[in-house]
């Protein structure tokens, strides 16, 4: 098994509030794409925790929603979205999975 996908020590309380910000939002977006798997995964939130499955989906839609990336207007991207993400944010969100030996 590869560092990155060994569980390692629980994530810091940092990256639970970040973690804790983002999922909500994240599972309104799902819900608008896949209301069951948004069902499931709410779920497992509110019973204390993701599924692996839900946790890379977790993974995978923070990356591709970081929208504070230190770029200006002229040099893009400019990504609308209901919630700031930034390159930590990210971090973070990977860090919390691989912590609970979810590969991210």
């Amino acid at each position: 098994m590869s560092t990155a996908h060994r569980p390692q020590r629980d994530a810091s309380p940092a990256d639970r509030r970040v973690v804790e910000r983002l999922v909500p939002v994240w599972l309104r977006d799902t819900e608008r794409h896949d209301a069951d798997a948004a069902r499931r995964a709410r779920e497992g939130w509110e019973h204390g925790g993701l599924s692996g499955q839900a946790a890379q989906d977790l993974a995978l839609w923070v990356t591709a929603r970081i929208t504070d990336t230190g770029f200006n207007e002229d040099e893009g991207p400019d990504v609308d979205g209901p919630a700031r993400i930034t390159p930590a944010d990210k971090a973070s969100v990977h860090r919390r999975p691989a912590a609970r030996g979810h590969p991210v």
